[in-house]
């Protein structure tokens, strides 16, 4: 029997699903210190967050509903639990936003749901609740919404003219990963075809071009590997202009019972994490760094190296591309070299116009990154 609240005020509902808003990680976490999940001291449905455009702000995140008729095994809001249910109304939401976003508490607004009834009924809910903030309140800001699998091609549509950024979660690589989590969901027909229409709706000359999408997957539950995960990352980047993946590992105890043995295997909860990050860090590599699909290197089963971050790894397998001339090379190669990031080369090749480089110390103020970079550089 699923609980009830009872006429709960809206301070309660925040509580309620603000808290559930947690397992919804597709604007809310990264591979650096400052875009880990995390709620801020004001309050639970403050989050500070990295937007999909590499900025950090602090959105008001919450959940129009925990009410689900989904399925899905990994998801502690799945339609058999038996968990405190509450709604919120459209205008009930934008004016407890507008209270915070006034008080220069929060940035912008971050909106996902369980799905209540249908999806597009679900839709309707949230598109409403930005319909309001556009229209009436003439709220010009961040607005990011859920797309719901399996809403229509005029609820996607409807969404992208009203937020900045939307995400449609692909939650696992491929059909036959999903199948093992859900019953309901269908993979080509509701996730895959809707990110294909975004994807077209918000290409470069395109009416809804300024729209973000990004997407998440559920690291772990379906017993996929690192490999097949790469892979689709890899995809959503070149064909459908993903702007960012996410990834959130999938938490023993919060999902079903059958997947917490079988499925998610017998990885330990800081195993679990450093697999999160890994992805987040060969995300990262394929964004900032151009690396390719078949520079990732990979274990006998398909699997990160837990000891050692992607780009490392890479370095290990390629001892011949070392050392490279820090005077000489391109960014491209510079940007290979374990211990240099983007802002570092960067500064290396503005350095090398006026003065050759003669040792480490002349990049910087020597500290672990630079000392690890020093030992794959020459002079």
């Amino acid at each position: 029997m699923v609980g009830v609240t009872s006429k709960p005020n809206t301070e309660e509902k925040l509580e309620l699903l603000s808290a559930d808003a947690q397992y919804d990680l597709a604007c809310a976490c990264g591979c650096s210190k400052n875009e880990h999940r995390r709620r801020s001291d004001q309050g639970k449905w403050i989050y500070p967050v990295t937007l999909p455009n590499g900025g950090r702000s602090t959105l008001f995140k919450t959940l129009i509903s925990n009410v689900c008729t989904n399925d899905c095994k990994y998801c502690p809001l799945r339609e058999d639990m038996d968990i405190r249910r509450c709604s919120l109304g459209p205008d009930e939401t934008a004016r407890v936003f507008l209270d915070y976003y006034h008080q220069r508490k929060v940035f912008g607004l971050f909106l996902s749901s369980g799905v209540l009834g249908s999806p597009d009924a679900t839709m309707d809910r949230l598109n409403s609740t930005a319909h309001i903030l556009r229209k009436k309140y003439r709220f010009k800001g961040y607005i990011h919404l859920k797309i719901i699998p399996g809403a229509s091609d005029a609820a996607i549509e409807q969404a992208l003219s009203l937020a900045s950024a939307v995400s449609l979660n692909i939650e696992t690589p491929g059909e036959k990963n999903l199948a093992r989590l859900s019953s309901k969901k269908r993979y080509i027909p509701d996730i895959i075809e809707p990110m294909k229409l975004i994807s077209r709706l918000t290409a470069a000359g395109s009416k809804y071009q300024r729209t973000k999408q990004t997407t998440q997957f559920i690291v772990g539950a379906a017993g996929e590997s690192d490999a097949e995960i790469v892979k689709y990352v890899r995809a959503l980047y070149d064909r459908l202009n993903m702007h960012r993946v996410y990834f959130s590992a999938y938490q023993k105890g919060l999902g079903d019972a059958s997947i917490a043995g079988e499925l998610a295997g017998q990885e330990k909860p800081a195993d679990v994490f450093m697999r999160e990050h890994r992805l987040y860090q060969v995300d990262f590599l394929f964004r900032k760094y151009g690396f390719a699909e078949s520079d990732i290197i990979l274990d006998n089963n398909g699997n990160l190296p837990l000891t050692a971050d992607p780009k490392e790894a890479w370095a290990m397998r390629n001892p011949d591309v070392f050392p490279v001339d820090i005077n000489r090379a391109s960014r491209f190669e510079l940007l290979r070299v374990p211990g240099l990031g983007p802002i570092t080369v960067k500064r290396i090749l503005q350095q090398r116009k006026t003065a050759r480089i003669h040792r480490i110390e002349d990049i910087g103020k020597v500290g672990l990154k630079l000392e690890k970079a020093g030992k794959h550089l020459s002079f």
